[in-house]
């Protein structure tokens, strides 16, 4: 058995192409990501990859659409969004493939 911390992985990807990363693979990208009320990020879109957010606790707006505790979003390739935490917020991200640079805005 092997114990790891999130606080160790980059910006809480710990499966993907990533280094450190607990499996490397371009198959899926996993990480738990944490943010704080106001943190935002502007939107942008993928074009070969889903991504599939759930939002563990908190609340955020994503195209003036606001989510909560135990909600999926998934987003399609060439679906954009934009991401803003109206409060603290912890959310689990997958993306499949786990496609490198495929960020566009």
């Amino acid at each position: 058995m092997e114990v790891h911390h999130l606080k160790d992985m980059v910006k809480g990807w710990f499966i993907g192409n990533f280094e450190p990363s607990l499996f490397k693979t371009n198959d899926v990208e996993v990480g738990v990501k944490e943010y704080n009320a106001g943190d935002h990020e502007a939107s942008h879109y993928h074009k070969i990859a889903t991504e599939y957010t759930v939002i563990i606790n908190g609340e955020v707006e994503m195209n003036g659409v606001r989510y909560k505790d135990g909600e999926i979003i998934v987003i399609h390739p060439g679906d954009a969004t934009d991401f803003k935490a109206i409060t603290n917020v912890k959310t689990v991200v997958v993306k499949l493939p786990g496609a490198n640079n495929d960020k566009y805005q």
